[in-house]
This record gives structure tokens, C-alpha cells and sequence, in this order.
């Protein structure tokens, strides 16, 4: 077990495991201590409830971060008069990242278990780019937009480890790569050449690289949106095909299941996309899922209001529990087509903090209307905003523009 107290200003009894802890505390303190923020919490509260401190308790050295690693916590808040909190992790250091500063000035007086896993899928590849260096294929990466658009091995790694730092896990996703020889033809570019042993060699080499960067368990490999059409469009790969005695279908399910055991193979589990409105059957199957509605779940669809965010149920006609528990979570999903570093962060926040709050909330617990929600959205979005994240207003769809001048707590 490990103590570690952290006293505003500084962190005592340090040892190396706990920097994670050291770090986020320094950053709630430049949060609270900012501008402003102080002087409103004095106003609204009476100084002897402003805590001095909060003494964290870890009750396991693991430091790993996986999916379903325990993380559950106990909060015990002081009584007035006290000027210190007790924070239990039971099993780990992360779940104290996931604490909001709100605790701090407003002295909540309710403590109970909280558990939630977060990741962050980052889309490595598509059909326009190929932006991460790869060592053992070198020239993949050639099909970046630009040089200057490029990630190398370091910016990954420290991508992983800025993660990390803040609790959260990065799963790498692969959706097409850009080798030439690759190709079925110079005019038919996609999918991959399934007839080519050279396309699962390059395959290989990605999940071997990507295995020494990425070390979350799953990794994802696409597979949705796939015009099988270039195979039997190529004279070399449709004779391939009826040499095996395949049909563009059993061709598809042949490829996606090489890949998957070369992904197997590098001690990863798979993610892969299917079509709309399936998790009911692929529970029904025995499989895990994850739900992303492509009509109520996709940032980059900026008439979905964040009313729709909330209101999409996961576990849509899924009643058997066993087949609930199947379900790991959602994911709300920010494309590329309608955002750039101008405009990301007004895109994605409030609406996929009203999908956070669906899938953290017991069923039971649920508001049945999304109105009863607004408050409270409106309000950690005014906290967005104080943390220099320019979250857009609830008004309107996403990337709405205010209303009327006034509070951001009113807009």
C-alpha cells in the first residue's frame, strides 16, 4: 500500500510510481489556482471549507493501464471545520485522473464507488493518408499529405505516454496502406491485393511496429467500407479467385481473417467495424461489441444535437443481461471530413460528453428527458471553457453559435 499526500503547492512522499499522481495534482492545482477561479470559490464559499489537501491511499502498485484493470474508488469528504479529503484507489493510481476539481470548492457531502475505462482510437491510416512512420516498411509513410504531416516513432510514443499521463489508453486503427505493389492495378487501388503474399508481410510489419508503441491490449483494424470490386476487376487476381474457388465474399472473409490471426499473433486483441444496427446480433453470437450509432454517435454529423447524444440507448432491444454485459461501451466517433485544429474542440464538446454521461449512468438512473440534463451540460461546458477548451453552446447542432450575449451558463 502507498500513501501519497498532496498539499497545495507541492507532493509529499514521492516515490517514482506516484510522479502520474504528482503530475495531475499539479495540473488540478493550475486549474483551481487560475485566474478568477479562486477569488469565485472564496465568494461562494466560507474559507474554512477550502481544502488544503488530499491524502490519496493505493492499495496495488500496479501501474498498468489496460482495459479492465479494477479502478473503482472510494471518496471520503471531510466535514466542515476539516480541511483534508481521503481518496481510496483500490487497485490502481488511474481512476484519481478521472476526478473533477468541482470536488475541491464545493465540499460535496456524498462519497461512493465510481469505475469507468476511457480510450482514445486513433486512426492511423485511410485512403488519403498514411501519416506514421513504420520501420520496417519505410516508405508507407510517403503517403502522409506532406513531410511536415507526419508522425515518426517518437511523436507516437510521446502520444502514448501524454495519454497515459492522463489516464487514457490509445488504440492504434489500420485501414489501408500505401505501397504500390499493393494495389490490384495503377487504376483499381482498393482493397489490397488479396492474392499478393506481400500484402500480409507489410500487414506483419505494421502490427509488429505498432506492437512496441501501442501496448493497449486491442487494436483495430477497419474492415467496413470495402468495394471488393478491384479483385474481380483484374484479370491476375480473378483467375486467383477462381483458382481457389472463391467468390468475392469468401475472398473478403479470407483476407479479414489472415490479418486478424497476424494481429493475434502479436498479442493483440481485434476491433472491427460492421454496418449499422448489428451489436443486437453480435451479442446474440457471443461477441463483444462496441456501439457507435453512425446516425446519433458521429461528431462530424453537425445536425445531430446533443439532445440525440443523450437520448441514443446502447443496449437498444439487447434484454438478456448476459448478453448486456457483452456490450464493453460506445464510442462517439470524430472524422476528418468537416474538422481541422480550428474548429476540433467546438465539434466535439458538449455532445460527446452527453454520450459520456449515457454510458456512465446506470440505466435506472437515466433522465427520461433530455431537458433535465441541460443544466448541467450547460454547466461543464462553462468549465470547458474555463479550462480553455472552446466547447460549443448547447444551443443549435454542433458548432452553434450563441444565442444571445451573456453567461456562458445560460447559453
Amino acid at each position: 500500500m502507498v500513501v501519497l499526500v498532496l498539499k497545495f503547492g507541492h507532493c509529499q512522499n514521492q516515490p517514482a510510481m506516484d510522479i502520474i499522481l504528482c503530475d495531475a495534482f499539479s495540473r488540478l492545482l493550475n486549474l483551481i489556482q487560475a485566474p478568477h477561479v479562486v477569488e469565485a470559490n472564496i465568494s461562494l464559499f466560507h474559507h474554512s471549507l477550502i481544502l488544503q489537501g488530499i491524502t490519496v491511499v493505493v492499495s496495488s502498485n500496479n501501474e498498468e493501464l489496460q482495459y479492465g484493470i479494477d479502478e473503482s474508488y472510494k471518496l471520503s469528504v471531510p466535514s466542515p471545520g476539516r480541511n483534508q479529503f481521503t481518496l481510496i484507489l483500490r487497485h490502481g493510481q488511474f481512476m484519481v485522473l478521472y476526478m473533477d476539481y468541482r470536488y475541491i470548492p464545493t465540499l460535496s457531502s456524498t462519497a461512493g464507488d465510481q469505475a469507468c475505462d476511457r480510450f482514445y482510437d486513433l486512426f492511423k491510416a485511410d485512403t488519403q493518408s498514411f501519416p506514421l512512420e513504420i520501420p520496417s516498411y519505410p516508405k508507407l509513410w510517403n503517403g502522409a499529405y506532406s513531410a511536415t504531416e507526419r508522425y515518426t516513432i517518437e511523436d507516437a510514443k510521446e502520444i502514448v505516454s501524454y495519454a497515459q499521463r492522463r489516464g487514457i489508453n490509445v488504440l492504434p486503427e489500420i485501414d489501408g496502406v500505401g505501397y504500390p505493389s499493393l494495389w490490384p492495378s495503377k487504376t483499381c487501388q482498393q482493397p489490397l491485393d488479396v492474392s499478393n503474399e506481400f500484402t500480409f508481410k507489410v500487414i506483419d510489419g505494421i502490427l509488429s511496429d505498432f506492437s512496441k508503441i501501442f501496448k493497449f491490449k486491442f487494436v483495430h483494424l477497419g474492415g467496413d467500407e470495402v468495394d471488393t470490386s478491384c479483385w474481380t476487376l483484374t484479370p491476375r487476381i480473378k483467375n486467383w479467385l477462381k483458382k481457389k474457388g472463391m467468390n468475392e465474399s469468401e475472398a473478403y472473409q479470407y483476407f479479414v481473417l489472415r490479418a486478424q490471426n497476424i494481429a493475434l499473433s502479436h498479442g493483440y486483441e481485434i476491433v472491427n467495424w460492421l454496418g449499422g444496427g448489428v451489436a443486437q446480433k453480435v451479442v446474440e453470437s457471443g461477441l463483444r461489441c462496441i456501439v457507435s450509432n453512425q446516425d446519433k454517435w458521429y461528431l462530424d454529423h453537425l445536425d445531430t444535437t446533443w439532445q440525440q447524444f443523450y437520448m441514443n440507448e446502447p443496449l437498444a432491444n439487447i434484454t438478456n443481461p448476459k448478453q448486456q454485459k457483452l456490450v464493453l461501451g460506445g464510442e462517439v466517433c470524430m472524422w476528418g471530413e468537416r474538422i481541422d485544429g480550428s474548429d476540433i474542440d467546438q465539434t466535439i464538446w458538449p455532445r460527446a460528453a452527453a454520450a459520456a454521461e449515457r454510458l456512465w449512468t446506470p440505466y435506472d438512473n437515466l433522465a427520461k428527458d433530455a431537458r433535465t440534463v441541460a443544466g448541467r451540460l450547460s454547466h461543464f461546458r462553462c468549465l470547458l471553457n474555463l479550462r480553455g477548451v472552446a466547447a460549443a453552446p448547447l444551443a443549435g447542432p454542433g458548432r452553434g453559435a450563441p444565442e444571445e450575449p451573456g453567461s456562458c451558463y445560460l447559453q
